[in-house]
Parts: structure tokens; sequence; C-alpha cells
């Protein structure tokens, strides 16, 4: 592989969150020693035809920042002694807000930092403590201003809708609080209940009602439109950005584009293979420190797959996806339910479609 896309997954985190079902490992002191040797392991394991220069580097979690400032910087710098970095690349990394300080924040773009995502989930303390997040509001405005005073200036913040109406939560007053930090990027998530998790088994013991499907559409809705107006281009289902501030790094996975993933969990494509490696963390280590490789499985996608793949990614970015013959026909009946517009014989889904991205995508031809 020749990618020009890498992803780092750092699984360290203090504490798992009630909703996540994410590769971690928690732990109190992160072993950054032992984690930067089975990094550097699977990196010398790779059959890379040349050095490859990257267009994007991400680090994702798992909780990135918990390795500390010199530990984020040395494993750009283990990155870097296997890759090359584009002119003008972008390098991200995610962090808690109770990670960011100043101090941190300068090592980190010093080592070639140039865009920090946020995990704010909330502005609400006690939905935060009810998340089983470890940071405070008055944390997640400290550390925007710790990234804005360190010069990093590409920040994305990330905020959790749909919660159980229980906890009265005001959506609206997040998302404006939020809009007033002026990041340049926004993601916003709908609250999922999946298996094995602390809210999962709430809710199997009637502990907690999840938000409707009203609820979900409305909120979505409403981030729609307070994000618009406040400047924002809703370019993919779940993001919002500024212009000119679109994410590199995920705007390649919805392009279908090559990527390289390393760490436990980590996904990679080649344009027809999908792999991942192990997911457990402990696993993982063990294998490379026995000089076995972390692959875990793989799939070759088939040319049906592939087309299926592209339809979807297509409909879910606001670039969307050319149509024609049968297909064509059948979105104009989106037209008409205010669902889908077409330009050029390219359908773009509106936010009222992609509410519906699912059953849309399936109702075209090959799906």
């Amino acid at each position: 592989m020749t990618p020009r896309h890498l992803y780092v997954h750092v699984p360290f985190c203090a504490r798992r969150c009630s909703y996540c079902d994410f590769s971690i490992a928690v732990r109190r002191s992160p072993p950054v020693d032992e984690y930067l040797r089975a990094l550097r392991s699977e990196i010398g394991s790779l059959s890379l035809a040349r050095t490859p220069e990257l267009e994007t580097l991400y680090f994702g979690g798992g909780t990135p920042s918990r390795l500390g400032a010199h530990g984020m910087a040395a494993s750009i710098d283990l990155v870097r002694e296997s890759f090359s970095l584009a002119s003008g690349a972008e390098v991200t990394m995610e962090a808690n807000p109770e990670d960011v300080t100043e101090g941190a924040a300068r090592v980190w773009k010093n080592s070639g930092i140039n865009r920090v995502s946020l995990g704010m989930q909330s502005f609400d303390d006690s939905v935060l403590k009810w998340m089983h997040r470890t940071h405070t509001a008055a944390q997640s405005v400290e550390a925007v201003e710790a990234v804005r005073s360190a010069g990093i200036r590409n920040l994305s913040v990330d905020l959790i809708f749909a919660l159980p109406r229980s906890l009265n939560r005001s959506w609206e007053s997040d998302l404006a609080r939020a809009i007033d930090l002026a990041p340049e990027h926004i993601s916003l998530y709908g609250l999922t209940i999946e298996s094995a998790t602390p809210l999962a088994r709430w809710q199997e013991r009637g502990a907690m009602v999840p938000a409707t499907e009203d609820t979900y559409a409305e909120e979505f809705m409403l981030a729609d439109r307070i994000a618009t107006v406040a400047g924002y281009e809703h370019y993919e289902v779940s993001n919002f950005a500024l212009p000119g501030k679109k994410s590199r790094h995920n705007s390649a996975y919805w392009s279908g584009a090559e990527y390289l993933g390393i760490g436990p969990s980590a996904h990679s494509f080649d344009g027809e293979t999908r792999r991942w490696n192990v997911r457990p963390y402990t696993e993982w280590v063990a294998r490379l420190e026995n000089g076995r490789d972390a692959i875990e499985g793989s799939e070759r996608l088939t040319a049906s797959n592939r087309d299926a793949e592209k339809l979807y990614l297509g409909l879910r970015t606001s670039a969307g996806l050319s149509a024609s013959g049968s297909d064509l026909e059948r979105v104009r009946e989106w037209e008409n339910a205010g669902w889908a517009r077409v330009e050029d014989d390219v359908v773009h889904l509106t936010s009222e479609g992609w509410l519906r991205l699912d059953s849309l995508a399936a109702g075209l031809t090959g799906l």
C-alpha cells in the first residue's frame, strides 16, 4: 500500500463512558512506552511499497490526549520515521477537555498537530456525570481557550443529542454554547444503545427510557437550523464545518479513498480489501511482542459491494451521488417529498432526507 491517509488508534481512557462500545483500555496511568513499542513493531511489519506521503494523519481512540503532551509528540515522531507528511497535511488528535492545558497544547502544536477534536458531548454537568464523562462543562471552555492560546486554529467539538427525556437536557442551550466558542467544525451524534454497555444494562432493567424517534428527528433538525444560520455547512450527516474546514481525513473515508489504520481494532482499506486488527489492547501488544501481525480478519469487496458503498457514501455527504435511468426516476419522488434535490443528475439529500438515509439508500437499484 501507498496510503495517503493514516489512522492511529490510541485505546486508553480514564473511564468507559456509559454509551461506549469502542476498543478501549481503561488505565489510571497509560503504559505509554509499551504502547509506543508495539506501535513501532506494527509499523515495521507493514508492506509499504515506498515511504508514503500522508495528506492526513488522525489520532483517534480511546483518548489520545491520555498519552500526555510528550507521549503524543513521541507518537508523531514514531510515525514520521516511516511516513512523510505532505505540505499542509491535516494532523488531527482527539482529546478530552480535562487533559488539555495550554502547555500540553503547545507541545502538540510544535510536534505537528494542527487540528484538535474535543469530546465535549454536553455542557450540562449532570448529563456529563450520567454519561460517565470525566470532565465538567467549565473544563470544556478552558480546553478551548488553551487550544486557541497555543495557536491551534482548527478545532472540532463533539456533542451528543437524542438523550433520554428524563435528563431534562436543553439541546438548544448546548448547541448555542458550542457555537459561541466558535469552533471551525462540529460533529453531532445521536445517542445509540449498543449491547454490553452500561446504557444497555440500564435499559434492560428499566432504569432508562431512550429518546423517541420523533425526539431524534426534532433535535437533528434543530441542530441543522441553528448551525447553518451560524454559518456552518451541513456537509455530512453528522458533521458541520465553516468554509474550508471540513474534516479532510473523514472525507477521505466517505470518498472511498485508500487508508491505513494501525493500533488495536484499527481498519485499513486498499481499494479492494478491508482489514482490521485485533480489538483487545493486551492481545494487540502480545501479538506484536511475539513477532506476529495484528490482523484479525479481512474481507475482499465484490464489485457489487463497492457499488453499494459508493451509493451509500455518496448519499450521506453534501457532494451527492450521480444517478441515471430508473434511479433518477425514483429520486424524483424524493424531491417531491422534500427529501432530496437533483442538480445536473447529481442527487443531494436534504436534512429531512438524511433522517431517512438507510431506507432511501436501500430503495435504489443495487442494494
